[in-house]
């Protein structure tokens, strides 16, 4: 019996027992994992999060000719946030998101709908044709449309003039809002269209076929069973251009040098961290002006995300 027990027990304790081969391999395969995943870790923590926390740290100093920088704490916010420039600034990104993301989810909404009921070649055209703006940088999107948008040498003197009427001033302050939504829907609308016609082709078409023995017509099908059934992509796509909307700056920036004053440095939140910074040398507010607008978009984010969990299938 002693014999017997000291064997068996040998045998449970000995490194070549199949548990103990399965847990050795695991944990080379876990060491190999964090291997690989080290580049991208030393790059995400050395171009990411390190330049975070400066600015983060340098959110909470501030910097005078007299007094050099000293801590401050959060008074740089509590300034910000009573800051009228800061918050014209916000207001009017506001508005672009009450305007630019229905008209883009709109857009992309109704391509991806028509995309989804064709199955010629005409629909693989059309689907490059609609996304190859957002393959266009936006920088060169913006400049081709401050072209296009120039009183003086645009196109558009010569279009209306073929009707005998002068052109509009796209780039006046009143009208310069809508050619920004102009430029921002042509340049995304393609983007959040594949999202969407990925999602509608991931949807059974038995789905189709009960509905059409039942009597449903093509609008029923598309507004009461697609259009519920990719509720989570809507949700996406409405996330993403929020937070684009608020961070609002490349497009803006390059049409202000054609504008004639009708953007000023301080037109978007971003634009005004960037002229603090760059024009000002005022880092420290700077800081503190994107970390606050970067708040604000997750607070934004967080909130529609909270108020769209249960339709979009997000609650757990």
């Amino acid at each position: 019996m002693t014999t017997t027990s000291t064997t068996s027990g040998a045998v449970r304790t000995g490194r070549d027992t199949p548990h103990a081969r399965v847990g050795r391999i695991e944990r080379d395969r876990q060491r190999w994992g964090w291997l690989f995943l080290t580049p991208f870790a030393v790059v995400f923590l050395v171009l990411l999060v390190a330049p975070l926390a400066y600015a983060f740290w340098m959110s909470l100093h501030t910097s005078t000719l007299a007094a050099g920088e000293s801590f401050t704490g959060l008074a740089n916010y509590q300034r910000a946030f009573t800051d009228p420039l800061f918050l014209g600034g916000l207001r009017r990104v506001g508005i672009f998101v009450a305007v630019m993301v229905p008209i883009q989810l709109g857009v992309a909404l109704a391509a991806a709908l028509v995309l989804d009921t064709l199955t010629t070649r005409l629909s693989r055209f059309s689907r490059l044709m609609i996304f190859v703006p957002y393959a266009v940088p936006a920088m060169i999107g913006a400049l081709m449309w401050g072209f296009l948008y120039s009183p003086r040498f645009g196109p558009a003197n010569d279009l209306f003039g073929l009707f005998g009427a002068s052109p509009p001033a796209f780039l006046a302050p009143g009208t310069v809002f809508y050619s920004l939504v102009n430029i921002v829907t042509w340049q995304w609308s393609g983007y959040y269209m594949i999202i969407i016609y990925a999602a509608l082709r991931g949807i059974d078409p038995s789905v189709y076929e009960a509905a059409r023995i039942d009597g449903a017509n093509g609008r029923q099908i598309a507004f009461r069973i697609k259009v519920p059934m990719i509720s989570a992509a809507l949700v996406m796509v409405v996330v993403f251009a929020l937070i684009g909307t608020l961070q609002f700056f490349t497009e803006p920036s390059i049409l202000r040098n054609v504008a004639s004053g009708a953007i000023p440095v301080h037109y978007t939140p971003n634009m005004y961290a960037h002229g603090l910074a760059f024009s000002y040398q005022q880092f420290n507010y700077a800081s503190t002006i994107s970390f606050a607008l970067g708040v604000i978009v997750f607070a934004f984010s967080y909130l529609f995300l909270f108020l769209t969990r249960k339709k979009s299938g997000l609650s757990s």
